[in-house]
């Protein structure tokens, strides 16, 4: 499987369709009953409406929505993937059939409701860190079905994604430090099971275990839930040897003070979490 690095645009439309199609057959199954209420035959426009500032996001997941509904229906983006919309402000207008557009309408802005909210979230988080060198890093915390959706609004938010999955990188933690032996015969293993890793990382506690793992040659490491001294005397010890990154205890109240330890990232799964809707609505207009 691809990383979401590696998508291009077809791939990108590839996984809304797929996530689309498995979201209309939940909400529509064997048919609509309500918009079967309206003529078969007449043309709509609708807008889709902000009601809240945020980072749009979730285009494809839209359009997939919309076309799987109505092959024919034209849709106009008035702010950009990635862009930010104000209060109030049209971020879209869709022509088509109405009975296929009533349809869609729920789908389609359940997806652009959530993405635009992780997008979102995420923004405020690298806004937050602006001026240190800290990128702002996603998590597996991901609603189940969707992962690949919510690292894509990561990303648009100018987020990093961390793995994808268990498949794509190593994160060895201190469970698996205990099972394997400790840190050195760990780090030793990986090298014989997962060379294909695109990464390998290890979780370490206290300032020992970091000393540990540097001397065994680790190329990343997890510094979990250490105070800021600590943090500041593990970015010293380490002098530039290893990626250093912050899990645990990361809100909007403490991050600028963990980028300023000098680390190289902060993760945060927060971003894909606790995610609290941005709001949209659908208007149908007059032709």
């Amino acid at each position: 499987m691809k990383h979401l690095s590696e998508f291009d645009a077809s791939d990108l439309a590839e996984l809304a369709r797929a996530d689309v199609a498995r979201a209309l057959a939940e909400d529509v199954g064997a048919g609509d009953l309500t918009a079967a209420l309206v003529d078969a035959r007449r043309p709509a426009r609708a807008r889709i409406l902000a009601r809240e500032a945020a980072v749009i996001c979730g285009r494809p997941w839209v359009e997939a929505a919309v076309l799987a509904c109505d092959p024919s229906a034209r849709l106009t983006w008035h702010v950009d993937e990635g862009e930010r919309c104000a209060a109030e402000q049209v971020v879209l207008h869709i022509e088509g059939n109405a009975q296929s557009l009533l349809t869609a309408e729920r789908t389609a802005l359940n997806f652009l409701q959530l993405l635009s909210a992780v997008a979102t979230k995420t923004a405020v988080f690298v806004d937050a860190v602006k001026g240190t060198r800290a990128a702002i890093v996603d998590t597996r915390k991901t609603i189940p079905g969707l992962r690949l959706a919510q690292k894509y609004a990561v990303k648009t938010g100018g987020g990093v994604n961390h793995r994808i999955g268990l498949y794509d990188a190593v994160l060895i933690k201190e469970n698996h430090i205990a099972a394997a032996g400790g840190v050195a015969a760990v780090l030793q293993r990986v090298q014989e099971t997962a060379p294909q890793a695109r990464f390998v990382e290890i979780e370490v506690e206290t300032l020992a275990q970091l000393d540990e793992a540097l001397a065994c040659g680790a190329t990343m490491v997890l510094l979990d839930n250490m105070d800021i001294p600590t943090l500041q005397e593990a970015v010293r010890r380490n002098a530039g040897r290893a990626i250093l990154e912050i899990s645990g205890g990361v809100n909007l109240d403490t991050v600028r003070a963990l980028a300023e330890t000098g680390v190289d990232r902060i993760s945060i799964g927060a971003l894909t979490k606790d995610v609290k809707a941005t709001d949209f609505s659908m208007r149908f207009e007059t032709l």
